[in-house]
């Protein structure tokens, strides 16, 4: 199903504030490693809002990712504080891995399993 108007501008609007909000509290910098907020989609009513987090160079990512979760409710407190005059209601916020990095880096590395097979002896250009 695609994504309405308001439900874009909403994720939008919901990404940067979360950014920041992450920024402030020293999170897209954390042991050696990065957390970005890579997409935001909303549930066509608001009410859902679905936080992919991208984790780059941390060892457990699960393992950050539940830590992310168990501040959602300070997460969401200062969100609200923010953008609660532009939203009727706050959405609930689930945050999920972002795997498309891993997938990329599993389908290069495929890529280059092929063409080493098809052409063996020769390196693929980067």
């Amino acid at each position: 199903m695609q994504e309405g108007k308001r439900q874009k501008q909403i994720g939008g609007l919901l990404q940067e504030e979360l950014s920041s909000i992450f920024q402030r509290l020293g999170w897209n910098v954390i042991e050696g490693g990065m957390i970005s907020i890579s997409s935001v989609k909303l549930t066509p009513d608001l009410l859902e809002a679905r936080i992919y987090l991208s984790i780059f160079n941390i060892t457990d990512p699960q393992l950050m990712l539940k830590k992310v979760q168990e501040k959602s409710w300070e997460i969401k407190k200062e969100l609200s504080a923010r953008v609660g005059k532009q939203l009727r209601r706050m959405p609930d916020l689930q945050f999920h891995l972002d795997d498309t990095l891993d997938q990329v880096f599993k389908m290069e590395e495929l890529f280059r399993k092929i063409h080493k097979e098809e052409n063996p002896g020769t390196q693929p250009s980067d």
